[in-house]
């Protein structure tokens, strides 16, 4: 009798240690996948004075990609989905930082700004219109087109992970 009622009180116990185990997702995302199944994107055209053609799809890539990397939900076309998010690229802009003893600038900053519409079709009090931006230096001894390429990576990576945050993260 003592036997089972040390076995029963082992079990018992067991039982409720498994249930206290708290269950983290690693990827931030807040999402009720029983709720959101489909998202999709429309175009984020370039509105800003400066220019670089590449940068919209740089940034369009890499936002599709992080969506389908770190959640459950699939990307389709059209405005039909349970999230959409859309928007446009504001700024892309230079601007000096540090400025040696010879008056020049030894550091230059390109920040690039991004305006989001993000949409919930489930649940319209969720919806947001937000504003990012990041940024990157670079010595000023260096051209623009030899860096712009790894920068505007670098700053879209930034941006992808604050806007995933502010939305989808929901932090």
């Amino acid at each position: 009798m003592k036997r089972i009622l040390i076995i029963l009180t082992l079990a018992i116990a067991a039982t409720a240690w498994q249930a206290c185990i708290p269950r983290y997702t690693l990827n931030g995302a807040s999402i009720d996948y029983n709720v959101y199944k489909t998202i999709s994107f429309g175009e984020f055209p370039i509105r800003a004075a400066l220019v670089y053609p590449p940068l919209q799809s740089m940034f369009e890539n890499r936002m599709t990609d992080m969506i389908a990397q770190q959640t459950r939900l699939r990307v389709i076309d059209g405005n039909n989905a349970d999230l959409r998010m859309e928007g446009e690229i504001t700024k892309y802009q230079l601007s000096p930082q540090a400025v040696g003893e010879d008056a020049y600038a030894s550091q230059t900053r390109l920040t690039i700004t991004v305006k989001i519409k993000y949409i919930n079709n489930k649940n319209q009090s969720l919806s947001k219109d937000l504003s990012f931006s990041a940024y990157r230096d670079f010595s000023s001894s260096e051209l623009l087109v030899d860096v712009q390429d790894e920068l505007c990576n670098q700053i879209c990576k930034d941006l992808s992970d604050l806007i995933f945050n502010a939305t989808l993260g929901d932090w």
